[in-house]
């Protein structure tokens, strides 16, 4: 009986220590979870507060460029207006007479005049009134050719600042596209649409490709470090159902994307697990996985006799390099 209590209380010491044990790797897990999605969340914050302050540099330069339009527009109406009345003939202020042609004379009484006067007052009231037109007209074509070259040199301007704020409008949204783009492409990573994209990444060597072909079953298929199954295929809107074991554990994935990747994180590798769908047909599916070429335990296995630290690269007492001396005189 009482090694019968002994051996009760050994076996309830030992399911302590297991249950004790699973606890604490189960928080680790948690904290490691937490973590990881904390840094995520952060990064991802980051990169929307890029995007919007780029988006809001744009917007201030399509403001000011249409501005800067408008003005342009109306320094052009304006200048086509001051070309307009420059090149318009004057002929009436030619025909109408002159008004110094009834002061310039002398008011003599009609009856006295003879014919022969009459005839020689009208060439001189012309004679009078030809300077004076001229005089007029040299007057106010400096006045003009300085309000046209005054417009030319604004609309020069205005041009100027035009060509400089398009310019900045399209580097922003240079910049912008090459942000949204470098965002997307550190969250999805490369996806490989076509076979001859899979083995251009794999020609790279930094992960492992596995191609599969799955058709609708409740069967498991082993690829690569993964075990899918295909439990929906839907052509029309081009996406899909998986169910999968990653150590262990089933999990499911519905309503996937074509071309979106699945990140999976595994115990025994360092990077995450990905899985990517580049052609769905009816009840079957073509894609690959691609997983990290080397486990953590072979990077360092592999990477620790090269390291060198780079004290032990220099001498303790480098050399002083000497001054040179001054030639003698």
């Amino acid at each position: 009986m009482h090694e019968h209590q002994e051996s009760n209380g050994h076996n309830q010491n030992v399911l302590a220590t297991a249950w004790a044990d699973a606890n604490r790797w189960l928080m680790i897990a948690v904290v490691a979870l937490l973590g990881i999605a904390a840094v995520a969340f952060a990064y991802g914050l980051h990169q929307q507060s890029m995007v919007r302050e780029l988006t809001a540099q744009t917007a201030t330069s399509h403001a000011a460029l249409n501005q800067m339009q408008g003005q342009l527009n109306a320094v052009t109406a304006k200048l086509n207006d001051m070309t307009t009345a420059r090149t318009s003939p004057q002929t009436p202020a030619a025909s109408t007479p002159p008004p110094d042609a009834s002061i310039s004379e002398p008011s003599v009484d009609s009856s006295a005049k003879t014919p022969e006067t009459a005839s020689t007052s009208t060439p001189i009231a012309s004679a009078k009134s030809a300077p004076a037109k001229r005089h007029v007209a040299k007057r106010r074509a400096p006045a003009v050719d300085k309000k046209y070259v005054q417009l030319e040199s604004q609309l020069a301007e205005q041009q100027k600042q035009l060509k400089e704020t398009q310019d900045e409008v399209a580097k922003n949204r240079s910049d912008l596209e090459g942000t949204i783009t470098s965002t997307r492409d550190d969250l999805n990573g490369s996806i490989a649409k076509t076979h001859d994209e899979l083995v251009a990444l794999e020609k790279r060597g930094e992960r492992s490709y596995f191609e599969f072909d799955l058709s609708k079953s409740k069967q498991f298929q082993r690829v690569g470090p993964l075990t899918l199954s295909l439990r929906k295929a839907d052509t029309k809107h081009k996406s899909y159902d998986v169910a999968m074991i990653v150590d262990d554990n089933e999990l499911q994935k519905k309503k996937v994307n074509l071309y979106e990747p699945i990140w999976i994180h595994t115990e025994s590798d360092s990077q995450p697990v990905q899985i990517i769908v580049n052609r769905i047909d009816k009840d079957t599916v073509h894609g690959y996985i691609s997983a990290p070429k080397y486990k953590p335990s072979e990077l360092t296995a592999v990477g620790s006799p090269s390291v060198t630290p780079v004290s032990t690269k220099l001498p303790a007492n480098p050399p002083v390099p000497s001054q040179p001396q001054e030639p003698q005189r």
